[in-house]
């Protein structure tokens, strides 16, 4: 039962602040969105900061199931988009940790997530666009487009329409970059 909990906290904390940054993370929020009382979030984490930690343990373990997909998948549209459609939430999360970057355990967790989940998107990304580029062309265009990404998501746009006009626009630039 205490797994269970705990399991539940971290998931209904995971999206609270993939949607709406430390503000989500209000332990009494939390505790009604998981009809849960405030002294079992105590009993499971102790304080907040062990709670993130978690959190960012979760985002990483996350980050490397997003990393597999991508590996598999065979095209930006349909494939990849349907995987980002798929894990919306750690997405909007990945947002949250460059918006709190600031933060040195969430710069951690976002340069570790940006390279499991980056090393296969590029491949795809690199073969989707066809062009010859240095490696440190790729990594400084996969670097923009990067940034461009989260600048842009939120929770309304992270659909399949504007992933795959995000994408055509993208390769539309990278095509005119060489």
């Amino acid at each position: 039962m205490i797994i269970y909990n705990q399991d539940v906290w971290i998931k209904a904390g995971y999206e609270a602040f993939a949607l709406n940054g430390m503000n989500g993370l209000k332990i009494e929020q939390l505790a009604k969105k998981v009809g849960i009382s405030k002294s079992s979030f105590y009993h499971h984490f102790a304080d907040l900061e062990i709670f993130i930690d978690l959190l960012l343990k979760y985002h990483i373990k996350q980050s490397e199931i997003i990393g597999k997909k991508e590996s598999l998948a065979q095209d930006i549209d349909p494939d990849l988009i349907n995987i980002l459609i798929d894990h919306r939430i750690d997405l909007l999360f990945n947002r949250q940790l460059r918006i709190h970057q600031n933060n040195r355990s969430y710069a951690e967790a976002l340069q570790q997530s940006n390279t499991i989940i980056g090393n296969a998107f590029v491949l795809l990304w690199m073969k989707d666009l066809n062009l010859s580029l240095t490696q440190k062309q790729i990594n400084s265009l996969f670097s923009l487009a990067l940034e461009n990404f989260f600048l842009q998501i939120n929770n309304d746009n992270l659909n399949y329409t504007w992933l795959s006009k995000y994408f055509a626009n993208l390769k539309s630039i990278a095509t005119n970059f060489t």
